[in-house]
């Protein structure tokens, strides 16, 4: 059953005849040059009308910066910063009211979180001039302009999450931009509550003590759901079962419960009612908020329950309380109608995960399309790969084993084994258990949980990368060429503000450098200075 569900999905998510969109995709970025970046690529791509679709100004692209104060907004005011400079963004550019498009529930809008540092994924942002949401992966897509090319995390999100889309006219959903999962839960429904949560609910009945601890729900965000028929939820975070069963007595008897996933979708008329409430801040551009702690805790607990839980993040009682306050004032005077408040949305417990935000992950997903499981079918289904070889001139003298899989690339001679590749172009290779994403030379070597990522060479000796190496480069605005380079082994969370690998400079410095790139200028500038070297090497 759970198979056939996630190849329901899958199939949704893939089928060329009837692509899932939504209406409106909303993109949260960090600086203009990123939003414009994003407003191109997705308008002339994933997000691209049918060719015989000439009057609807949908599905439209809106991409928006979240010019705040230090120390960001949070996920919670970042979400009203950007829907309120989208519907005025959308006024602008294509006289579209689009609140009032969502309150009269004739479309459906989603919000992609993509603005941050992504420091647990260095150094690949920084190859993309700190374009986080777009970091490539090595399986292609094919362009506006016919030609193929390493898709983005982002796209591939955007792709992934629009099998939502027919169920939430007049809602917003909210999605982060860096993991993509297959629900083995049905995808369409009927939204019951004015916010619903994504969560893995587990089982049919509530917890015991013991699989509460066996299921590690002590270390997460938790959903649970009452065994009524309104189904009304709440959340609690990082408690053990006795404090999370006296929390959750609100609900009554509790049916299911399971961890948060974070995304979530609210109705227009919640939506207008927190924007209503945080205008002070939202005006102001200050103050930070995030949705769990600020906004659904305290509108799903008793006050008691969560000035104690924000106690445990360090947040004095007083202001505890005084956040409650204003919250339970929004919560009396907003009109529930026929909904309720606040409900979830189950992925199901087989769904499948692929998280990007991490190296190892980036890794260990990457290198997933050489596996043979039910996990990895699904894998090379949803990005389309349908064999071995795509989109590519492989030369006569390439020998290849029968796992590899290479897309968009242009190999003369050499080996490659038990790697993944995409946007290659090179004379002669010898890969083993690599990833190569974007990058040209005369001759690349690479050894296993080896990354090469963005590189431009035109020496006679090459790339060479030994096992665990990962090597970006970084162009800037002029087209100069820097390398950076980390370890399989190193977090770059961890090694943010050090020097490591023979770098000149740490990872936070080279973030530095990039704030404010324009990225789509550099882009440019490195896809020709790409091509200036691969016209070089000959006919293929």
């Amino acid at each position: 059953m759970a198979s056939e569900a996630l190849a329901t999905a899958v199939k949704a998510m893939t089928d060329p005849t009837s692509k899932s969109l939504f209406d409106v995709t909303i993109v949260c970025t960090t600086d203009d040059f990123q939003a414009e970046y994003w407003m191109e690529r997705l308008s002339k791509g994933v997000c691209k009308k049918s060719d015989d679709d000439t009057s609807s100004k949908f599905p439209l692209v809106l991409a928006v910066s979240e010019d705040w104060s230090k120390g960001g907004a949070g996920n919670g005011l970042g979400t009203l910063y950007a829907f309120e400079k989208a519907c005025l963004a959308a006024k602008e550019k294509c006289d579209i009211d689009l609140a009032a498009l969502m309150a009269d529930k004739q479309i459906s809008a989603a919000l992609y979180h993509t603005a941050g540092k992504g420091t647990r994924l260095a150094p690949f942002p920084a190859s993309e001039n700190n374009n986080k949401p777009g970091v490539k992966l090595p399986v292609s897509q094919k362009l506006s302009d016919g030609s193929y090319a390493p898709i983005t995390v982002l796209e591939a999100v955007v792709k992934q999450t629009g099998v939502y889309a027919p169920s939430r006219k007049g809602r917003l959903s909210v999605f982060w931009g860096d993991q993509i999962f297959i629900p083995s839960a049905a995808f369409e429904y009927t939204p019951t509550h004015h916010a619903d949560i994504m969560c893995t609910l587990l089982g049919d009945t509530a917890p015991t003590a013991e699989e509460w601890v066996e299921k590690g729900l002590d270390k997460y965000g938790v959903i649970a759901v009452s065994s009524g028929e309104s189904k009304d939820a709440a959340q609690v975070e990082k408690v053990d079962h006795a404090t999370a069963t006296k929390m959750l007595k609100v609900l009554g008897d509790i049916g299911q419960v399971g961890p948060s996933l974070g995304s979530f979708s609210v109705s227009a008329e919640l939506l207008q009612a927190l924007c209503t409430e945080y205008a002070p801040e939202l005006k102001a551009k200050e103050g930070k908020f995030d949705t769990d702690p600020h906004f659904w805790m305290p509108l799903t607990l008793p006050d008691e329950d969560y000035i104690a839980l924000m106690d445990q993040k360090g947040v004095p009682s007083e202001e505890s309380k005084a956040h409650h306050v204003r919250m339970s004032k929004m919560k009396a005077s907003f009109e529930l109608g026929s909904m309720g408040l606040f409900g979830a949305v189950d992925v199901g417990t087989d769904a499948c995960w692929w998280d990007y935000g991490l190296v190892k992950l980036y890794s260990k997903n990457n290198l997933k399309f050489l596996e043979t499981d039910s996990s990895a079918d699904l894998l090379r289904e949803f990005f389309g790969v349908t064999s071995n070889q795509m989109y590519s001139t492989i030369g006569e003298k390439v020998t290849i084993d029968g796992s590899s899989i290479i897309s968009a690339s242009k190999i003369k001679s050499g080996t490659i084994s038990n790697s993944v590749i995409s946007g290659v172009e090179a004379i002669d290779v010898s890969l083993d258990g690599a990833i190569v994403v974007n990058c040209t030379a005369k001759k690349i070597t690479a050894g296993k949980n080896s990354i090469l990522y963005n590189l431009v060479d035109d020496s006679d000796e090459g790339i060479v990368a030994g096992e665990g190496d990962i090597i970006v480069s970084v162009t800037d605005e002029s087209g100069k060429i820097e390398e950076l380079r980390s370890k399989h082994s190193i977090c770059g969370g961890e090694a943010w503000k050090k020097v490591v690998a023979g770098n000149t400079m740490s990872f936070e410095q080279v973030h530095a450098n990039n704030m404010n790139s324009n990225v789509t200028a550099i882009e440019k500038k490195r896809k020709a200075i790409f091509q200036n070297i691969s016209s070089t090497f000959g006919e293929f």
